[in-house]
């Protein structure tokens, strides 16, 4: 398998995303955003009437159609995949659904050792149609990276462990306070599946990946170490063969910073929270940083937005000059479904003119 996939890879060295995620000279800095595919896109909207978030996820053609829609629309420097956190848990049997206006709802919530020894193993031809899907875009993509993703091993534990998004993340931390044992067993299965998707998708294709612990800023620096690091960094450590640039991104993640620098990611993703010339003093020199516009600016207006893009570069010039490889503009956190998608676009000529 992965001698074909060599074949196929693109040559993209010079596109300015790959560039600032590696630590050469990008000829312009790149510009993507977090959930860009989607929700705020009337043409999304249009295309998805009637059809289920998952099973848009596993429709090929729909997945390569709604991943370019922004990269047209916007003329940013990388598509990233679309699909969801739960899709390698769903391809392998796990009994769930995204139910719209609450998220990912899972039908028996894993509760104990029995349960975690009962979870499926994903195998590749089970995400198949998530390497079609890559398959297209990069016939599709030009010259534009293709980002794949997966969600971190806690962030699933989370949503299995509670049985859908949680506030307080409680039946979670009893696990791993109480049942350490269980706690690590469950973690180190879904590192495995974390794996086996960022795989398939290596091998179909993808230019760089990133890994979304969306959930972790819910834990202390200590407790993030103790029961976390280890799990994010076993999926950096065994997709490092591949080559391709690794980013790893958290919310409210500013106190874990350093701790998601070392599981081993090329790149840091960084919430709107913590300025990025801060972030790298906590992150330390050698990597890049990815951020870090507060998502909910975008409802002020161009201008508004402008003004804090400005400032974000120019805090991202500290940050390079503090030992950070590179920079890349995005949000803070996801595209949020109401903003104007004329502010995005304008946003993007902004920082490829700055």
């Amino acid at each position: 398998m992965a001698g074909m996939s060599t074949h196929t890879r693109r040559r993209l060295s010079d596109a300015p995303f790959l560039a600032a995620a590696t630590g050469a000279e990008p000829s312009r800095r790149p510009v993507w955003f977090m959930r860009q595919a989607g929700r705020s896109l009337p043409e999304y909207r249009e295309l998805r009437k009637g059809i289920g978030m998952l099973e848009s996820c596993f429709d090929p053609e729909l997945v390569c159609e709604i991943t370019m829609q922004p990269v047209r629309r916007h003329g940013v420097d990388a598509a990233i995949l679309f699909s969801d956190i739960v899709v390698p848990l769903k391809a392998a049997g796990v009994d769930l659904d995204i139910v719209p206006g609450v998220g990912p709802v899972v039908a028996q919530p894993v509760r104990t050792v029995a349960d975690v020894r009962a979870l499926p193993r994903l195998r590749p031809e089970e995400v198949g149609a998530v390497s079609e899907g890559v398959r297209l875009l990069t016939a599709a993509l030009g010259t534009t990276p293709l980002i794949g993703f997966a969600g971190a091993p806690f962030t699933l534990a989370s949503y299995l462990v509670e049985g859908g998004p949680s506030k307080h993340h409680e039946r979670t931390k009893a696990m791993m306070y109480a049942d350490p044992e269980t706690w690590h067993a469950l973690l180190g299965l879904l590192t495995d599946v974390t794996i086996a998707f960022l795989r398939a998708q290596i091998e179909a294709g993808v230019d760089a990946l990133q890994l979304f612990d969306s959930w972790a800023g819910a834990l202390s620096a200590a407790d993030y170490r103790r029961y976390v690091l280890p799990h994010s960094e076993r999926v950096f450590a065994e997709l490092a063969a591949s080559g391709l640039p690794r980013i790893h991104f958290g919310v409210g993640t500013g106190e874990l910073l350093g701790a998601m620098g070392e599981a081993g990611a090329d790149v840091v993703g960084v919430d709107w929270r913590v300025p990025l010339d801060e972030a790298a003093r906590r992150v330390g020199p050698g990597k890049a940083l990815q951020g870090n516009l507060d998502p909910a600016v975008l409802f002020a207006g161009y201008d508004a937005a402008a003004t804090q893009t400005r400032r974000i570069l120019d805090e991202a010039d500290a940050a390079k000059a503090l030992g950070a490889t590179g920079h890349i503009f995005n949000l803070g956190h996801g595209v949020l479904p109401d903003t104007d998608p004329g502010v995005l676009t304008a946003l993007v000529q902004l920082v490829h003119e700055l």
